[in-house]
């Protein structure tokens, strides 16, 4: 697992959508004005709040695997010395990035809600992983992180005090920060063929 931080802007891109076109305060707006209406919706009819997400994959290659994810296609690997080949990110990296993906969106939603402007978001998370539990060395070891902390570097015209009030509506809103946060009722299921 690499520890060496990579400039965003030297991030190599994988996906044929990356990078995305230059989008101006005001068409980002006029994007976000479509979650408003869908918001209003569901304050007039909370049923409509329940989603169910679902991803769904198989094993690929020595230790990777291939997912789908919202018509989206993901590749998840291990490096060499976990037996992968290296091919893609692997999955506690895949967390941190759902963690830190999760934070930009919440950022740049709750941004608009607040009226406050946000020219640059960049985000880096480090988690503690002490992998004697993964590899069952020691049962007393947590097999997941140990613990994870999240820098979110933020640039615009505002006073920091009302950049820490879009930190405080981030980190009470943000899913993903939930889902780490936070005890989630968690089902596994083994169906054998």
């Amino acid at each position: 697992m690499s520890t060496t931080a990579i400039p965003v802007a030297e991030i190599p891109t994988v996906d044929a959508q990356a990078p995305f076109a230059p989008i101006t305060p005001a068409e980002r707006s006029t994007k976000l004005a479509s979650l408003g209406a869908w918001v209003q919706g569901i304050a007039a009819d909370p049923s409509k709040a329940a989603l169910t997400v679902r991803v769904s994959g198989a094993a690929a290659g020595a230790v990777g695997s291939v997912y789908s994810a919202g018509g989206h296609r993901l590749v998840v690997d291990e490096p060499a010395a976990l037996g992968g080949d290296g091919l893609a990110a692997n999955p506690v990296e895949f967390a941190l990035t759902a963690l830190l993906s999760c934070q930009v969106v919440t950022y740049r939603v709750w941004a608009e809600k607040l009226g406050i402007t946000l020219d640059t978001i960049e985000a880096t998370a480090d988690g503690a992983l002490d992998v004697r539990g993964f590899l069952g060395l020691d049962d007393a070891v947590r097999p997941g992180f140990q613990g994870i902390s999240v820098q979110v570097r933020v640039s615009g015209p505002e006073t920091a005090e009302r950049y820490r009030e879009l930190q405080d509506a981030v980190d009470a809103h943000c899913p993903v920060l939930d889902l780490f946060a936070n005890s989630t009722p968690l089902q596994t299921e083994l169906i054998v063929d």
